[in-house]
């Protein structure tokens, strides 16, 4: 059932589980996040086997078919988002409401099926506990409701939360390279030096910029700072969080330094970024 929100009287297309029994899955017209976080299940996803033991994640579209065999004392967790969520939005009360046109990207590949994506994304064990804490953040948020902007808020987490699954899902190594990567992807919204990149990657620091001017482009502290851009660009576009909780949000101290960061990168301030990108429309959120 989507959730009524009492602030601005509407319905918003997503749907927190605290308990998922497998038993309607796929949920029509939603794309549906399951945490597995106890016990094992054997089951079959599109006519493939899949084998999902704790602490583990289940990717669904509305469009897989999805058929269980077995469940061993199991316990999950499911959240679902109707494809639209991203895009809803809202014109002057004038005229007619209607969807805008730009909707996210980012993180939805983990819900196509292909070679590499299974529905069943590679999650590192370092990873995880981040998904899990930001996961039952926007789970509670669906419920508490706690201020005007609960969508918002649940908007950044599912968006920090696909990014993150994403990125993860496409490291099928553990050289030092990708153990860095991993770090950054978990740990961006934190604060990091380069000695703890350089740990990560039992690596010295000019060993490890090497690796990353020869994949990148660019030093390792320098992915850092892009990938936090990333992050915020997303942020700016999907939601109405103010600048400094996006700068909070992604790893910055104040909200000074990510706007001379973000304007020097991509060549606009990041509240032109965002009034760029959600033309025509004002989004709903």
């Amino acid at each position: 059932m989507p959730q009524f929100d009492q602030y601005k009287n509407r319905s918003v297309d997503i749907e927190f589980a605290a308990v998922e029994d497998f038993e309607t899955l796929p949920y029509p017209e939603r794309f549906t996040l399951i945490f597995i976080t106890n016990g094992i299940i054997i089951a079959q996803l599109n006519e493939r086997p899949i084998e999902i033991s704790a602490p583990g994640v289940l990717c669904l579209s509305m469009d897989d078919k999805l058929h269980i065999i077995s469940k061993d004392n199991i316990s999950a967790q499911s959240f679902c988002f109707h494809p639209d969520f991203f895009k809803t939005s809202k014109i002057p009360e004038t005229q007619t409401h209607k969807p805008s046109y730009l909707k996210i990207q980012t993180g939805l590949s983990v819900f196509q099926r292909d070679n590499d994506q299974t529905g069943v994304p590679h999650i590192s064990s370092k990873a995880y506990p981040r998904l899990l804490e930001w996961f039952f953040v926007m789970g509670t948020e669906v419920y508490a409701q706690s201020n005007p902007l609960w969508v918002c808020r649940i908007k950044k987490y599912l968006i920090q939360i696909l990014e993150l699954i994403e990125n993860l899902n496409h490291q099928s190594e553990q050289t030092p390279f990708d153990l860095v990567l991993d770090y950054i992807y978990t740990n961006y919204s934190n604060k990091i030096t380069l000695e703890d990149l350089t740990n990560c990657a039992y690596l010295n620091r000019v060993s490890l910029n090497e690796i990353f001017q020869k994949r990148c482009g660019c030093t390792a502290m320098g992915y850092l700072l892009s990938y936090r851009l990333k992050v915020a660009g997303h942020l700016l576009v999907h939601t109405d969080m103010t600048l400094d909780e996006i700068a909070r949000s992604i790893g910055f101290q104040f909200d000074t330094y990510f706007i001379k960061q973000f304007t020097a990168k991509r060549g606009m301030s990041p509240t032109t970024f965002r009034n760029t990108y959600r033309k025509p429309y004002l989004y709903y959120i």
